[in-house]
């Protein structure tokens, strides 16, 4: 069966000004449609890398990425980024924020219809209250759900997320994790999301990608979480399974991430 996202032998060496530097080698990941995927890895192993090839914001040297049998060329609304920083332009209240991606990628729709598509992403996060509200006026994990609104309106097959609760407080953080769970069960989309965090990646994950260190870095090991859903970080905290994915991931991060082995 053909994967819903297909990475293939995806390698990527930027010019220096000490000479080529191979950021990424040999990157294989087949991504099935609806399956939640998170990248971990230490700082500079090519997480963003990898997303922004998928986002078409780069060109890899080598290899290809495939979104349902067709090479990625280029950014294009089948896939939307949220990034740490929630890019949101002042001026605009939250619902012209999100309206402004609705009318690029809904043209023939009328005023109404996209209004009430710009509605119903703001009440996907809870945000529909403060529709007439500027950027200023919310708090930072407000922000961030605006920014997840805005890229759900695109009707992307593919959410990437880079660090998208980086900057956000613990409690704050939590919040958004479970909205985003909440919000995956509804509409069963397809996510690869960057972190640093391991719990955030076991709590959310189908399954954890986790890359060496570069240069060259590479996959180096896939761990499948076969917690069933929905997830309940309370009832996870004293769950034996739960705690046993998260040692493996910090096994590899600490003592074994360095040494690519075979993905399963």
């Amino acid at each position: 069966m053909n994967a819903y996202l297909d990475l293939q032998k995806i390698g990527i060496v930027f010019p220096t000004a000490r000479g080529p530097f191979r950021a990424l080698q040999d990157i294989n990941l087949q991504v099935a449609q609806g399956e939640f995927i998170s990248l971990i890895g230490h700082s500079g192993c090519g997480k963003s890398t990898v997303l922004n090839i998928v986002a078409g914001l780069l060109d890899a040297t080598e290899g290809y990425a495939l979104l349902k049998g067709k090479e990625v060329k280029g950014p294009g609304p089948d896939r939307a980024v949220v990034f740490q920083n929630h890019s949101l332009l002042p001026w605009l209240t939250v619902y012209e924020n999100v309206q402004l991606a609705v009318d690029k990628v809904m043209p023939g729709k009328n005023r109404a219809e996209r209004r009430d598509w710009v509605m119903h992403n703001l009440r996907l996060v809870h945000m529909d209250h403060a529709a007439d509200k500027r950027p200023g006026e919310i708090s930072g994990g407000m922000k961030q759900r605006v920014g997840i609104a805005r890229a759900l309106a695109m009707q992307p097959d593919v959410l990437l997320m880079d660090e998208p609760f980086g900057a956000l407080d613990a409690l704050t953080r939590a919040h958004l994790q479970d909205s985003v769970m909440e919000i995956q069960a509804e509409l069963g989309n397809t996510v690869m999301m960057i972190t640093h965090d391991v719990d955030e990646a076991v709590l959310l994950s189908d399954r954890i990608v986790m890359m060496t260190n570069g240069p060259a870095a590479t996959i180096g090991a896939i761990l499948g979480v076969d917690l069933p859903r929905p997830r309940d970080r309370l009832a996870l905290a004293h769950d034996p399974a739960y705690h046993a994915l998260r040692s493996q991931v910090l096994d590899f991060l600490y003592n074994r991430q360095a040494r690519p082995r075979e993905a399963a």
